[in-house]
């Protein structure tokens, strides 16, 4: 991925080319890979757990709402798709939500056209038949349905362009975790997460982040989170003096 921008000109055609071929079935591909490694989870889970407990109690619907799952209707698009996946997936692991019962119970937390359109895929084969399919298999659908296209080429757009407003570095990190768990062949592997996120860093600092050699995004926070801390006491302390 080239280096982000540094200028407000648009980028190059074929950089811009490039990147949508390369993402044309990142959502997917993003929440496959997050449903590969829960399932990993639970396996090694319950490989470990036959040796050392007897077999969890299955929990009841009332224990999972008890979790406090949030709702969605379907219009939310792509970005509110993914949080209510991740919001959904933390309440199964709180409320140890067994798989045969994932679908069924998060299927109650959909309204309004989300709702009817999951009516109109269980009707066919029957609402039994519907609840057997697989969290991942159900995720897929979802995909499917929400996440069209052209959303999709919006938050490349924005992610490649994506950079820090001020000094709201908070606002900037959030968007830049959302933006690269539905763009992920935008950053493949570890260095390019690192040349994303440094690449969208106020050019004061950008420099010395890439000096330290961060290994994990949440080093890389913290070291600018330092570092812009530093410049804004810099900022207040030349101030105070050119008022004296």
């Amino acid at each position: 991925m080239p280096p982000k921008r540094t200028s407000t000109s648009a980028a190059p055609a074929m950089t811009q080319a490039a990147i949508r071929k390369l993402v044309a079935d990142s959502v997917t591909a993003a929440l496959e890979a997050q449903a590969a490694t829960m399932a990993n989870a639970d396996n090694t889970n319950r490989n470990t757990g036959e040796r050392e407990a007897p077999v969890a109690r299955k929990c009841s619907y009332k224990e999972f709402m008890s979790c406090q799952p949030i709702n969605f209707k379907g219009s939310e698009g792509a970005v509110g798709l993914i949080r209510w996946f991740e919001r959904t997936e933390s309440v199964f692991s709180r409320s140890n939500c067994t798989e045969d019962c994932k679908v069924k119970f998060a299927t109650g937390t959909l309204t309004e056209e989300a709702l009817s359109w999951w009516n109109s895929f269980a009707q066919p084969i029957g609402i039994e038949e519907a609840y057997k399919i697989t969290w991942v298999e159900f995720k897929k659908l979802l995909i499917k349905k929400y996440c069209p296209r052209t959303e999709v080429q919006k938050m490349e757009d924005e992610f490649y362009h994506l950079t820090v407003k001020g000094n709201d570095l908070k606002t900037y990190v959030r968007r830049f975790q959302e933006l690269a768990t539905l763009c992920p062949t935008m950053v493949p592997n570890t260095e390019k997460h690192m040349e994303a996120f440094i690449g969208g860093l106020p050019r004061s600092i950008e420099g010395n982040v890439t000096a330290s050699k961060p290994q994990t995004l949440e080093e890389a926070i913290n070291i600018t989170q330092r570092l812009m801390d530093q410049v804004t006491r810099h900022n207040s302390v030349q101030g105070t003096n050119d008022h004296k």
